[in-house]
């Protein structure tokens, strides 16, 4: 699978966040021509995806990793809006429960990952198994190449097994954060997304850069490729993310599976 995008991380670069934008307008003249662009972009998948879910040859797994307040759920809400929910499973990775925590850090996504036939949406993923332990130093540099190492043969075992993987980093400043939690703060309607993780974390931000620097420049490979979205705002993040998987699921080429059943004979 080739895809072209100046968002793409080729493998075996080293990536440093703090260098790459997170915001941009692309070949957009407008906010309005990108919202036309988008929703052909949505038709497109809807297309797309009843072709995969008829066909039964591939699964496509979508993951979706970035700082608190990235916009992952929106991200989810705008883009698979008219996706056919029966071919379409999202799996929200939070805290480990403690059956979780006795397996190994991949078991709980093994689980969840899509079956030939449909879309899986990753909110948040294996990735913060090793991110967040790094982060908080529940783990050692050893350790995480370990997993680092272990994910990309869990990656490349799923992409043997007609898995179609991609992998996005929403990409937001740390301005842009502040501006979305003191929006959480202000707007009652909203107020029920805040949480005492989310304000805590926020002191760790240098640390999560650094970790997802090494996760970005060690993860992305070309069966499983990273794409870093400038995301602080949030059409030019759909719009892209959106064209993105346009292209890579109409690259599979996939075709309605053959009738079991002459049409021609019958009558009803």
């Amino acid at each position: 699978m080739k895809l072209r995008s100046p968002y793409l991380i080729k493998p075996q670069t080293a990536i440093r966040l703090a260098k790459l934008p997170t915001t941009a307008n692309g070949d957009y003249k407008s906010e309005e021509s990108a919202a036309a662009v988008l929703v052909k972009h949505r038709a497109a998948l809807t297309s797309l995806q009843e072709v995969l879910y008829a066909s039964q040859k591939k699964a496509v797994l979508i993951v979706l990793q970035g700082m608190d307040t990235a916009g992952k759920d929106g991200t989810i809400r705008h883009i698979f809006s008219g996706v056919n929910p029966q071919g379409c499973d999202v799996t929200s990775f939070k805290v480990p429960t403690p059956l979780e925590a006795r397996h190994d850090f991949l078991w709980r996504a093994h689980a969840a990952v899509p079956s030939r036939g449909m879309i899986g949406i990753f909110n948040r993923s294996h990735y913060e198994d090793a991110l967040s332990p790094l982060v908080h130093n529940l783990i050692t540099t050893k350790i995480l190449h370990r997993h680092l190492n272990d994910i990309n043969q869990f990656e490349a075992m799923l992409v043997d097994n007609d898995v179609v993987i991609l992998k996005f980093f929403l990409h937001i400043s740390r301005n842009e954060q502040t501006r979305r939690l003191q929006d959480r703060i202000d707007v009652p309607e909203k107020r029920w997304k805040i949480s005492e993780a989310d304000i805590h974390e926020r002191k760790f931000w240098p640390a999560y850069e650094d970790a997802y620097n090494r996760i970005l420049s060690t993860t992305s490979h070309k069966h499983a490729p990273w794409f870093v979205i400038p995301a602080d705002d949030k059409w030019f993040r759909n719009v892209v993310i959106s064209g993105i998987l346009v292209e890579a699921m109409q690259s599979l080429n996939l075709k309605y599976p053959v009738p079991t059943l002459d049409p021609s004979i019958i009558k009803l």
